[in-house]
């Protein structure tokens, strides 16, 4: 099974920067995205932004120009920079990885990190 290990959340004030990592297990078959997602209280989990193994990339219309994903292949590491955080960014965000995890697989599966809060101060 793939695990996923996730870092870099916080308290920041708002107009702040983080910077989120999510390490992935080694020797995965193949991987088609990876990226990151949030869920607010009470409201439903919603994707930020992710990376396809071409390197394309897809942004929520809240984050675009104030977020970046990019991805260290060779690390198996996605990042998520987070700048000029606003109160309305506090939320778990999740890392998720669509992967064949072996050969063996015939559909990519969905793993997903434990979650680390961002908390953004007003």
């Amino acid at each position: 099974q793939v695990q996923l290990v996730e870092s870099g959340g916080g308290l920041v004030q708002a107009g702040g920067s983080l910077r989120l990592s999510c390490t992935a297990s080694p020797n995965i078959f193949s991987i088609n995205t990876m990226g990151w997602y949030r869920q607010a209280p009470g409201k439903q989990r919603e994707l930020v932004a992710a990376i396809i193994s071409g390197g394309s990339t897809n942004y929520a219309d809240s984050v675009k120009g104030r977020f970046t994903i990019s991805r260290d292949s060779a690390k198996n590491t996605v990042y998520l920079q987070m700048n000029s955080l606003k109160p309305e960014d506090t939320a778990v965000y999740y890392c998720n990885v669509r992967a064949r995890y072996t050969i063996i697989e015939r559909q990519p599966n969905d793993y997903w990190g434990q979650g680390t809060q961002v908390t953004v101060s007003s």
